[in-house]
């Protein structure tokens, strides 16, 4: 591809690599002359940008010289010094060596000639900077001189030796050799390259070819290897380019025959050894591989030779041509074709016609041998890494790099090592991952427990421990009594003291009996009368002597109208109820508690209630609540100060039924009303309901970043509970759900990114369903190669998909609206343990509704082509990271989940979905009173649909599993509304609520697919915690992997509330 172009009869040097910007010399050529005749020659220095696309070089400066330049070369002299732009030697006719300073001109305020000399006899058409030494310099001219010149003191210049070439001849190229700084080389025109040795100031070996008919016009030394060099020849009837290895001078090691005509010049690549230009009189530029010896890129010139070609020193693939009729080009070997540039020219004219046609574009025609090929068939050096570096699953390193020393012999292959190692960056991690799994395998989880408590420095996270240790314990109550203080043997010993303490101050019982015996008073009568003897009570009178003695009053009954004759006349007629009722009134509590013990249970309970109403202490409510066993009023009314208290009272006294729920209700006020200190707490509730899942969520709510070292503590607490829980259940796998399902495969991630392979596959869960899991599980179960022979694979976690079938047009609209058999969606866990809870389950199935339900909708939008649902969606959890949130195109479905089923003759086919996704902007006031319908659905108008039957009108009830999603819309809908200020927003949120309806008919329906509603519940669960960008990413991922047609009515309005409700927390 022609990059830049510039009409110059001259001859041209590249700025060296180190120079920046990139500049271009050029000088009036000696062996050119332009259509005026003119014998002026200029240097001049052009600035190339490449990334301007035009074809026009940057002019930057041009200065008058004296003579013309049969050659010109651009060295990095000075280039230590500040400011310094190198320096630019021309050789000219009669012997002529002149110097620039190109700082000075480009600067243009001192003089740039830095000196001439005039010791050549002859045209000095050979120039050359030693590559290791910018300020030593070598020149060629006729009668085989040579001369070495030190930039530094130009007064005398040294030769490498005497002259060797008898006759004398021309030297028409010299080249320093690229890695020993004091090997130089020469070529003559009888087909000689002499090798110079400036430590001896002698030739050590002479390169000719036998034929005699070599014409050298050109030499170059190996970027790479010492020992080789290429020499060119001009004569016609040799044009071949030959690769010599000093080592084996008898002949060349390759002979590169394509040009059909003398070769003028040719250049080697500097950033990759294998690739040589080279121009010819058969106007063609080609590009060799040397490796191969084969021509990889092929240019076609204009009906003129290209007489010098050279590499850009500082851009790889660009070179530069110079041709006889005056034109300097530069190309890429990483372009176009022609016909690609010719296309690109008509298109750029089109632009600037103007409704006029232009002039036809003249293109020059490449000559007919010459087919254009691709640019470079094998990719370049510069493009290839020099070095490589891919993490690969589980914890492998794999690296690569070329060989830091030259292949000698270019024929042989190259070996390139790869490397594989194991990295491990988590040692912390691992040692305690190592130790985790050792406790669970021998069971001993009480040591392992105890050492984690003394390591533990925290209190909470002592305490926590503390209580994992007793959890599997089956006296475990008692247990989390004692650690939350409260003691019953310690209790005991209180009261005890408690009562000696008041019988020493009050004397003793015997006294007190005695006391009472003595006197005089209406109980002295039960106490005399347990005294008779049989005896006593044989004989009648005395025995009505003595039941009546003599010196006891007689008691009376009141029959007064107060409120003690009342009561004595009600307890005469045996009403107990007025008769508590009286007691109740003047505050006898004591005598209606015991009337009501005679009067039964419900008089009983009667009584308790109105006594514990009256009667307002501090510790009343306790009391009604172990009265009344009201768990649920304490739980939810108590101050949270004394969790530990109501925490007890449930070890206590609550069943285990209600217990496990109970204590998660606790903790999850804990952490919704208390601050971070008690939401930490609130471990120790889900610890002792065995609630895995809680634990896990109250985790993810106290450490959002989950670091690996904080991963570790959550499964080192979840591991344990879980297997304590399994060893009092007798079960072997308890199901985890959606949260503790996340944690567990992003840890099993990360022992695997470890290289415990083994290790991270016992966390996965065996029954989970999800294709994350699935994915995960496979890979490590091939990952370990050989460790797992023997045992069986899992199950394939991707959909087969047969690969060149095709469908008939017909099958093909069957399978699309064929019938799909209704999914049992696992209801979401309201129950307090882990195992109740479900794991989230998203199989690959297409997510519409089958005809059957269908038909229940009001409207045919709903038979619509699913969405893709190959893509495997990410399990929901906490911390996801989602793609875009606005992915609601719809994508083709795969045939794989499309079922293959006859369509019915009346079946209608569906209308195409013309209308886009509305806005979640306001609304007109007209339009809200509308309901509103999905994208693409008919108008009201346009589509007359008919009545259905009176039983199919009725709305259903929606699922008990599912009124969790309807409570926290609306509680959020009235958050947002008592929050929103302006009136916009409240109407959104109106709007708001009419449109979820759309929702919640799905859910009574029970159309939605499983991954939906499971993506719902995480949203749900994500709103009660408050946590709105976390939900927002949610909703993003069930939107993007979910079928249009299904999602569309409910999931923009769904995600504008979640929106308004972020932003009104911020």
């Amino acid at each position: 591809m022609k990059l830049k172009e510039l009409e110059r009869p001259a001859v041209q040097a590249w700025s060296p690599a180190s120079q920046y910007p990139v500049y271009l010399a050029t000088g009036t050529s000696a062996q050119q002359l332009d259509a005026s005749f003119s014998t002026n020659a200029t240097l001049e220095i052009f600035e190339i940008d490449f990334r301007d696309s035009s074809l026009d070089l940057k002019h930057k400066e041009i200065l008058s010289v004296s003579s013309r330049f049969h050659k010109l070369i651009w060295g990095s002299f000075g280039h230590g010094l500040q400011e310094s732009a190198g320096v630019i030697a021309g050789g000219g006719d009669n012997g002529l060596l002149t110097l620039y300073n190109v700082t000075h001109i480009l600067s243009s305020g001192q003089e740039p000639l830095i000196a001439q000399r005039q010791k050549h006899t002859g045209a000095v058409r050979a120039l050359d900077f030693n590559p290791f030494q910018g300020n030593i310099l070598a020149s060629g001219a006729s009668d085989s001189e040579i001369f070495i010149w030190d930039l530094n003191n130009l007064s005398v210049p040294m030769t490498p030796g005497s002259k060797s070439q008898n006759p004398p001849e021309d030297i028409k190229a010299l080249s320093w050799n690229r890695q020993v700084q004091h090997i130089l080389s020469s070529a003559h025109p009888s087909g000689k390259a002499v090798v110079w040795d400036l430590r001896k100031n002698e030739p050590i070996i002479k390169v000719s070819d036998h034929s005699s008919r070599m014409n050298c016009s050109g030499l170059a030394w190996h970027p790479d290897i010492a020992t080789q060099l290429v020499l060119c020849s001009e004569d016609d009837r040799l044009p071949v380019i030959q690769l010599w290895d000093l080592r084996f001078a008898s002949s060349p090691l390759t002979v590169l025959e394509s040009h059909s005509r003398g070769i003028l010049s040719m250049s080697w690549s500097q950033a990759d050894a294998e690739l040589l230009l080279s121009s010819a009189k058969d106007n063609q530029i080609f590009c060799w591989n040397l490796a191969s010896s084969e021509v990889v890129y092929k240019l076609p010139t204009q009906n003129s030779w290209c007489f010098d070609v050279q590499w850009c020193p500082q851009n790889p693939p660009v070179f530069s041509a110079v041709s006889f009729d005056g034109w300097i080009s530069l190309y890429s070997v990483m372009g176009r074709s022609w016909e690609v540039q010719h296309r690109q020219a008509n298109k750029t004219s089109s632009s600037f016609s103007k409704g006029q046609p232009l002039p036809v574009l003249q293109v020059p025609e490449p000559v007919a041998q010459a087919s254009l090929i691709p640019p470079l068939k094998k990719p370049p050096k510069w493009m290839r890494r020099p070095a490589g570096v891919s993490f690969a699953f589980g914890g492998k390193l794999i690296t690569f790099g070329l060989p830091s020393n030259p292949v000698q012999q270019m024929p042989q292959p190259c070996p390139h090592p790869v490397y594989i190692s194991q990295v491990i960056t988590e040692s912390e991690f691992l040692t305690r991952s190592a130790v985790l799994q050792e406790a669970l395998g021998s069971g001993n989880l009480l040591s392992y427990c105890q050492s984690k408590i003394q390591q533990a420095s925290p209190p909470c996270e002592k305490m926590l421990w503390q209580f994992l240790k007793v959890t599997s314990e089956h006296d475990s109550r008692l247990q989390f009594l004692r650690l939350l203080g409260f003691s019953k043997d310690e209790l005991q010993r209180k009261v005890d003291a408690c009562l000696k303490r008041d019988l020493k101050l009050g004397g003793s019982p015997s006294q007190f009996e005695a006391v009472d015996l003595k006197s005089d008073g209406p109980h002295t009568f039960c106490h005399k009368a347990s005294k008779h003897t049989a005896e006593e009570a044989s004989a009648s009178s005395a025995f009505f002597d003595e039941l009546v003695p003599q010196n006891m009053t007689p008691w009376e009954i009141p029959t007064t109208e107060d409120s003690e004759g009342l009561l004595s006349q009600a307890l005469l007629l045996g009403e107990l109820w007025p008769a508590v009722e009286l007691c109740m009134k003047e505050e006898r509590f004591a005598d209606a508690i015991i009337l009501a013990q005679a009067g039964g249970a419900e008089l009983l309970k009667w009584t308790q209630e109105h006594y514990l109403a009256k009667r307002r202490t501090k510790i009343s409510p306790l009391l009604a609540c172990v009265i009344k066993k009201n768990w649920r009023d304490l739980v939810c009314a108590c101050s949270l100060k004394n969790w530990k208290e109501a925490l007890a009272l449930l070890l206590t006294y609550s069943g285990p039924e209600n217990f496990p729920e109970l204590c998660d209700m606790l903790g999850t006020r804990m952490e919704l009303e208390g601050g971070r200190a008690l939401t930490s707490e609130a471990r120790l509730c889900h610890v002792c309901s065995g609630s895995v899942e809680r634990l896990v969520e109250n985790w993810e709510k106290v450490q959002p970043a989950s670091c690996p070292l904080a991963l570790q503590d959550l499964m080192e607490k979840v591991m344990v509970l879980i297997r304590s829980l399994e060893l009092l259940q007798g079960s072997d796998k308890m199901s985890p759900g959606p949260a503790t399902t996340y944690r567990l495969t992003q840890y099993a991630n990360l022992l695997a990114a470890q290289g415990s392979l083994a290790i991270a596959m016992s966390y996965l869960p065996s029954d989970c369903t999800q294709p994350a899991v699935q994915q995960l599980r496979d890979r490590l179960f091939h990952a370990q190669g050989s460790a797992v022979l023997g045992q069986q694979a899992p199950t394939f976690p991707f959909p087969r998909v047969a690969v060149g079938t095709t469908l008939h047009p017909k099958e093909t609209l069957s399978s699309r609206l064929g019938s799909q058999p209704p999914h049992q969606v696992p209801a979401p866990s309201g129950g307090p343990r882990a195992t109740a809870q479900p794991s989230l389950v998203m199989p690959f199935t297409p997510s519409y509704p089958s005809p059957s339900q269908g038909s229940q909708l009001p409207s045919t939008g709903d038979y619509r082509v699913p969405g893709p649902q190959a893509t495997v969606p990410l399990p929901f959890g906490p911390g996801i990271r989602s793609g875009p949130q606005d992915a609601w195109q719809v994508a083709p479905a795969t045939r794989e989940n499309l079922q293959r089923k006859k369509l019915p003759e009346t079946v209608v086919p569906p209308a195409p979905i013309t209308a886009p996704v509305r806005s979640l902007g306001p609304q007109p006031r007209q339009v809200s009173s509308v309901s509103w319908s999905p994208p693409g659905a008919p108008r009201e108008g346009s589509l007359q649909l008919q009545q259905l039957p009176p039983g199919k009108t009725e709305r259903k009830t929606l699922p008990p599993e599912h009124q969790c999603l309807k409570d926290s819309f609306e509680a959020l809908l009235q958050r947002c509304s008592l929050s929103a200020t302006d009136l916009k927003t409240k109407r959104k949120l109106e709007e708001a609520a009419q449109r979820l309806e759309c929702l919640y008919e799905k859910l009574c329906e029970g159309t939605l697919s499983p991954h939906v509603l499971a993506g719902l519940h995480e949203v749900a669960r994500c709103v009660d915690a408050g946590h709105f960008e976390q939900g927002l990413a949610v909703h993003a991922q069930v939107a993007g992997c979910s079928s249009f047609s299904e999602v569309s009515s409910f999931m923009p309005v769904l995600k504008a509330v979640l929106t308004i409700a972020h932003k009104l927390q911020g």
